[in-house]
């Protein structure tokens, strides 16, 4: 298999895992009953717009709501309303969203039913302060947890302490309305409490574990949020809150059933096996770049613990620790930690990229890996490790034209990684 037949094949995977995931496919199997009452369609999040689509596709009149997506992932609806706002950092038009959103629900009845779409992308995106906060607080608050290298859980059990709306506030809202949530998964374990801060579904942990992740990632908050957090005043929702009682959550489609959509597209090629070596791999970027390339090694020089030709695939959330000045990418940053360890070896092909298209802050989804992407690198002048140090993976690959553009994708169910040994 030559390299542009190896890069044919990834792509096709990575796609194949993008279409298993498309909300047109995977919410009408989901849809409750029809209430007695109104239906109120509210979500937030980077697929939440196409989500809204599907509804209305399948579920015809009456319908009404509003949901928030990031800029660029609108789809026209013909009775919710979509609004964009800002992705990874919150923006105004997100502030006005989320309290409009809270306002939409804030007098419904028992007969009513609100139906809630969540997905990845949604913690930035319902931009709520507290009481006592402002918006630049939390734009503060997200700029340092995105820097810090917490994880995904611990970003967003932050969050959910700091906000007016997350944290089963937003289902708490809706009362006595019944809620069901449909959930896209972007979240290793897919527990809905952490996909967009979870909004619709209660939470058991506390402030003082959010101040706990604050001191131990030495994040410096705002004197109002960490009054919010010491004081208590920031106490989520708790899943036993009355509340939510009869409130539903539906896990409509997680990275596990993308990551089997893309090895069964894997197979088709030929004789190649396909490893999913797990959907929730997290830790720093460049340090489970130069684990896959152990593997990878082992597999291209003594087949095992596969044998050649192989592919294993992966998912999960990574983290970047910013250290430089690059143009970052999780995705970038393993891959290029990766073609580091790797060093040229022969036969060694990959691909990473964010299923929502957007790696980092960066409207491209990922890239590429060739056996001689290293040689490429050096014979035009750029020096991996230098890039690697700077967090500039996609100045990199982009420098190669080895980046991976899909443009929006209208999913999100994360990070996508591809490695063929042949």
């Amino acid at each position: 298999m030559n390299d542009a037949e190896a890069r044919a094949l990834l792509t096709r995977m990575f796609e194949a895992a993008i279409a298993a995931a498309q909300p047109d496919l995977c919410i009408p199997p989901h849809l409750p009953a029809r209430p007695k009452g109104r239906t109120v369609v509210i979500g937030a999040g980077k697929a939440s717009a196409a989500m809204a689509r599907a509804v209305e596709k399948a579920w015809g009149e009456p319908l009404e709501g509003l949901v928030v997506t990031r800029y660029g992932y609108a789809v026209p609806c013909d009775h919710i309303e979509i609004v964009e706002a800002a992705h990874p950092v919150p923006d105004a038009a997100g502030e006005v969203a989320s309290r409009r959103l809270l306002d939409l629900v804030s007098s419904l009845g028992p007969d009513d039913l609100v139906l809630a779409l969540i997905s990845g992308g949604g913690s930035a995106l319902l931009a709520a302060p507290p009481e006592g906060a402002t918006l630049d607080d939390e734009r503060a608050l997200n700029r340092a947890l995105l820097a810090c290298g917490a994880s995904i859980g611990e970003m967003n059990l932050v969050r959910r302490h700091l906000s007016a709306i997350k944290g089963g506030r937003l289902a708490a809202a809706c009362h006595p309305a019944r809620v069901v949530t449909l959930v896209i998964s972007d979240v290793p374990g897919d527990d809905p409490v952490d996909i967009a801060s979870g909004p619709t579904v209660g939470d058991p942990t506390t402030c003082d574990e959010a101040l706990e992740i604050i001191r131990r990632r030495n994040i410096a908050l705002p004197t109002s949020l960490m009054d919010i957090l010491t004081s208590g005043r920031g106490e989520s929702v708790k899943p036993d809150d009355p509340r939510l009682a009869g409130d539903e959550v539906r896990l409509v489609v997680t990275p596990q059933a993308a990551l089997e959509a893309a090895a069964a597209g894997g197979r088709t090629a030929g004789p190649i096996d396909v490893h999913i070596l797990g959907d929730a791999i997290e830790g720093e970027a460049r340090d489970v770049g130069t684990v896959m390339a152990g593997i990878a090694r082992q597999v291209a020089r003594r087949d095992q613990p596969f044998r050649r030709p192989c592919i294993l695939l992966s998912g999960g959330e990574t983290t970047v620790t910013l250290r430089g000045e690059g143009r970052g990418g999780r995705n970038v940053e393993f891959l290029l930690s990766t073609a580091i360890a790797l060093d040229g070896e022969a036969g060694v092909h990959g691909l990473a990229g964010d299923t929502d298209g957007v790696d980092g802050v960066e409207e491209i989804a990922g890239a590429v890996l060739t056996p001689d992407t290293l040689a490429r690198a050096w014979d035009a002048g750029i020096d991996p490790k230098a890039s690697l140090a700077a967090n500039d993976g996609h100045g990199f690959f982009g420098a190669l034209g080895d980046a991976v553009v899909t443009g929006p994708t209208l999913t999100n169910v994360n990070d996508f990684r591809a490695i063929l040994i042949v």
